[in-house]
């Protein structure tokens, strides 16, 4: 009759929708509860710095033992200790750290052409290296400033851009945009700093910028806790390693290292208030 197909349709389908559901339970990913209690104490920006993709991906990846806690840099110490108390381990600070440039651009650095294209250090980059003598020099253009997605970078056409260390959270945008790797990561409270990026050799990079490192290597000689090494013609600090003594700054022949600590006398006194000991000048 014109009715059994129907019928035999309908038993197929049942058995059908049977044979899902037990699948369903049978073949069922749990999903820990933990992971959902981290990505709501995440702020939720998936800005990637924690080299996952997104929260959520950070989120799996720390309940599973694959990420450390303390990996969300926007979130800093309060988002890292409302993790640890989720999975229920012990909570250690950090200093933060925040990007800085290496590089102290004009007046500075000579500027060996003029470039008339579209604003972006990615695309003057690619033209002769960039318009600056120095082809390890910031392009001044504000790739960085646009990328930052939390208002921490200020700029003015040519010049360097400025950042600043309450707002910057250490995401990373600025590091990855910048086609002269000229932004590095610093931890807050060290502010003595090499500003140069060259690896020209000594004369050569002197000649197309004041400030440049020149290899002298004075500053690996000097520093007593060994923070400074060389790497190829120019020198580098491990912030991690100084102790701000400033000795660095005061034989640095050229002014490539900069000590960038409060020095007014209305933020000494107020550091001194704190406790806190301030270099004499």
């Amino acid at each position: 009759m014109w009715f059994h197909p129907l019928i035999v349709m309908s038993l197929f389908g049942g058995l059908f929708g049977a044979g899902l559901a037990y699948a369903s339970r049978k073949f069922a990913v749990k999903t820990d509860p933990r992971v959902a209690a981290v990505l709501e104490a995440l702020p939720g920006v998936n800005c990637g710095a924690c080299g996952y993709p997104g929260c959520a991906g950070y989120a799996e990846a720390v309940v599973s033992g694959k990420a450390a806690p303390s990996l969300c840099a926007p979130g800093g110490a309060e988002v890292t200790e409302a993790v640890c108390a989720i999975l229920g381990v012990t909570y250690e600070a950090t200093e933060p750290r925040v990007a800085y440039v290496m590089c102290q651009g004009a007046p500075h650095a000579q500027q060996e052409a003029q470039y008339d294209g579209v604003a972006s250090c990615a695309l003057a980059a690619l033209v002769s290296e960039g318009p600056s003598a120095c082809k390890y020099a910031c392009v001044m253009m504000g790739d960085c400033y646009h990328a930052c997605p939390f208002g921490a970078i200020s700029w003015q056409t040519g010049s360097v851009p400025v950042i600043d260390e309450a707002k910057c959270t250490a995401c990373r945008k600025c590091i990855a945009i910048c086609p002269k790797e000229v932004i590095a990561l610093r931890y807050r409270s060290k502010r003595v700093l090499i500003l140069c990026h060259s690896q020209d050799k000594g004369a050569v990079a002197r000649k197309k910028c004041a400030v440049a490192c020149i290899a002298c290597t004075k500053c690996v000689q000097t520093c007593p806790v060994h923070a400074i090494r060389m790497d190829g013609n120019l020198a580098v600090l491990d912030t991690g390693v100084c102790t701000q003594c400033g000795a660095c700054v005061k034989v640095c022949p050229t002014g490539a290292i900069r000590d960038l600590r409060p020095t007014t006398n209305e933020e000494n006194l107020a550091r001194a208030g704190a406790g806190i000991g301030v270099a004499a000048e």
